[in-house]
């Protein structure tokens, strides 16, 4: 049986007095079928960037917050989460990449979700997982990621 073709939604970043970014962020959301596909209790993990210390290339936190209120209204557990980082930075260690998300806006309060770094404290905590690829049999996947019922991707977009 072929595989499924993966659907991508776009939404451009334009927005007027008649929709605003938050209106087409419901839509996207809406397309997706959240209430479908997480259940009561299900802990789902959002995949994003928190940013590093100083940057601005993230999605802002109060998009983040209207996700999260989403997967919340199916009685699911949302979290948030990425791993930590091989390069120098302040995402290197969890200590640091919570402080960092916290700072970039990230906190509970904003949020309406906790930050678990999916990785461990040093970026070494992940689990083997068998995949049909075309160069691979395991993949090596961050522990909470692998152990959450659901994710979600909040991709952002850096054209590099």
């Amino acid at each position: 049986m072929p595989d499924k073709k993966p659907i991508v939604y776009f939404a451009d970043l334009r927005a007027g007095q008649k929709r605003n970014l938050f209106d087409k962020l419901d839509t996207l959301l809406e397309k997706t079928g959240i209430p479908d596909r997480f259940r009561k209790g299900h802990l789902i993990a959002l995949k994003l960037h928190f940013g590093e210390k100083g940057n601005s290339s993230y999605i802002r936190p109060v998009f983040v917050r209207r996700v999260v209120d989403r997967v919340k209204e199916t009685g699911a557990l949302p979290f948030l989460t990425d791993t930590n980082t091989l390069y120098t930075g302040t995402r290197g260690n969890s200590v640091s990449h919570i402080k960092t998300a916290i700072e970039n806006g990230f906190a509970y309060s904003v949020t309406g979700a906790p930050v678990i770094i999916a990785d461990g404290l040093r970026g070494e905590d992940g689990v083997r997982v068998k995949v049909r690829g075309k160069h691979c049999e395991t993949v090596n996947i961050a522990r909470e990621i692998a152990g959450a019922n659901g994710l979600i991707a909040l991709t952002h977009f850096k054209s590099h």
